[in-house]
């Protein structure tokens, strides 16, 4: 019976996957963090619009903050700082339409993707929950 319980503890603890979800980049620290933004309220309204983006700066999150970028379909996160840099004054991430610049390189990130051409990390991206007109955005 011990044997049984046991081989049944290991199935679920190593049968358990992180559905792919890699976010580490030596460049960038990692941050525990959650917080949710609801879309109703004034200064987060353009989320509801595909192709739009705000900036937020978690108390307990990334310095250079953190882009929520709404796709259409569903919404991204990812950390504000350049992915290929390491953290300075010129690696912060500049939002124009659909891209992330760092000024540092001017390597250019599609945010539907996090993936710039030739770049070797893209950007580091956050895990997103959404019910209804809640997004919560956590590490």
């Amino acid at each position: 019976m011990k044997k049984i319980l046991f081989l049944f503890l290991l199935t679920i603890v190593f049968g358990c996957g992180d559905s792919g979800f890699n976010n580490q980049n030596p460049n960038l620290p990692n941050y525990q963090f959650s917080f949710e933004i609801n879309t109703n309220l004034p200064s987060y309204s353009n989320l509801q619009f595909p192709s739009n983006h705000v900036k937020i700066y978690p108390a307990d999150g990334p310095s250079r903050g953190i882009i929520v970028f709404n796709t259409g379909s569903t919404f991204n996160a990812f950390d504000g700082g350049c992915p290929n840099q390491q953290l300075s004054s010129c690696s912060t991430l500049t939002i124009s339409g659909i891209e992330a610049t760092c000024p540092c390189d001017d390597a250019s990130y599609n945010l539907f993707t996090g993936q710039s051409p030739g770049q070797q990390y893209p950007l580091k991206q956050y895990r997103v929950e959404v019910n209804g007109s809640l997004i919560r955005v956590y590490n």
